[in-house]
């Protein structure tokens, strides 16, 4: 009996947190990056998930001169502020975003064909 051990209390989710602060400042868990079809060939690229601690208005202006592609910052009604780009953007955003560090390879999440 005496070579039992008693089992000391184990929280399984104490490191849960740990990760969280590897986070960039700001930012939640994940940005998603979709692509819509217009008509024809034109295509529309949405980013969103972007915190509220970023200027999105700056952001766009950032991507409009870089990608040279025309783009606005709408009001959706389910998701919050979202930036619409025309164009398939979603590389250029991805490496823009990874570059300035406002997010981690992780945290982007690409949608679309």
């Amino acid at each position: 009996m005496s070579n039992i051990q008693n089992l000391q209390s184990f929280d399984p989710f104490a490191d849960a947190t740990k990760g969280d602060d590897l986070l960039p400042a700001g930012t939640e868990d994940k940005i998603h990056i979709r692509i819509q079809q217009r008509n024809g060939r034109k295509t529309l690229t949405t980013v969103q998930g972007i915190s509220d601690e970023y200027d999105k208005k700056k952001l766009v202006k950032a991507f409009k001169k870089k990608f040279a592609c025309n783009g606005t910052v709408i009001e959706h009604p389910e998701y919050g502020e979202v930036i619409q780009l025309q164009g398939d953007q979603r590389k250029n955003i991805c490496q823009f975003l990874l570059e300035i560090n406002i997010v981690k390879e992780e945290q982007l999440k690409v949608h679309g064909f």
